[in-house]
């Protein structure tokens, strides 16, 4: 109750009220209200009240898109150091390290990291790779792999894996090629701003006119 008290003390409604107020009592001084001086200023004040504008809540604060990449970033180290654990063959290895330096070149801080935080679905793409579809593909080849020993099947494993981060390198690097194809557009649109707004380029000196000499 108290905090409600103080709360309408600081209130807009209560402050242009009083100010009201103070300007009944001010007539009141002045010799215009007379005897009816508390209902003058009850009324000021509560037509103060009234007018004033409504409690304005304030704006929610939303991280910065930039800062959705952090945890990211801590789980594509976690993803990393689990990949250095795993006895894979050599060719899925140098795959998949082609596949998290891709991934960790648009996570890392800088200008790529800042168009991929303004892009939501290149996030997504990138979440869907580092928390999903690399672990599941791995895992899936060890699973297999153990299976095979005992009864090969039609596919080597080591044959689906590689397929498997092949498409993932391939879905990585479009999102790559987009953003940049971005940034280009930006800077043709801006170059096509500049010579709209008639920048031709540097300004040449008008020449310097023939001097000729007086007529005799």
């Amino acid at each position: 109750m108290a905090a409600r008290v103080a709360g309408y003390l600081e209130s807009a409604r209560n402050l242009t009220g009083s100010a009201a107020a103070l300007g009944g009592l001010a007539l009141t001084f002045a010799g215009f209200a007379g005897a009816y001086w508390p209902v003058v200023v009850g009324g000021l004040y509560g037509a103060g009240a009234l007018l004033a504008p409504p409690p304005r809540p304030p704006a929610p604060a939303f991280e910065e898109p930039s800062s959705r990449l952090d945890e990211l970033r801590a789980d594509l180290a976690t993803l990393r150091a689990y990949l250095d654990r795993v006895d894979l063959p050599a060719a899925a290895t140098e795959r998949l390290a082609a596949l998290t330096g891709l991934l960790d070149g648009l996570l890392v801080p800088g200008r790529a990291s800042e168009a991929l935080a303004e892009d939501p679905e290149g996030v997504h793409v990138v979440a869907r790779a580092v928390r999903r579809d690399v672990p599941e593909s791995v895992d899936a080849y060890l699973r297999t792999r153990w299976w095979t020993r005992l009864a090969p099947g039609s596919r080597a494993p080591e044959e689906e894996l590689e397929r498997q981060v092949a498409l993932l390198h391939g879905e990585a690097q479009e999102l790559v090629d987009g953003l940049r194809e971005a940034e280009e557009l930006r800077q043709r649109s801006h170059t096509k701003y500049l010579e709209d707004r008639g920048g031709g380029g540097p300004r040449r000196a008008s020449p310097a006119k023939e001097v000729r000499p007086p007529e005799p």
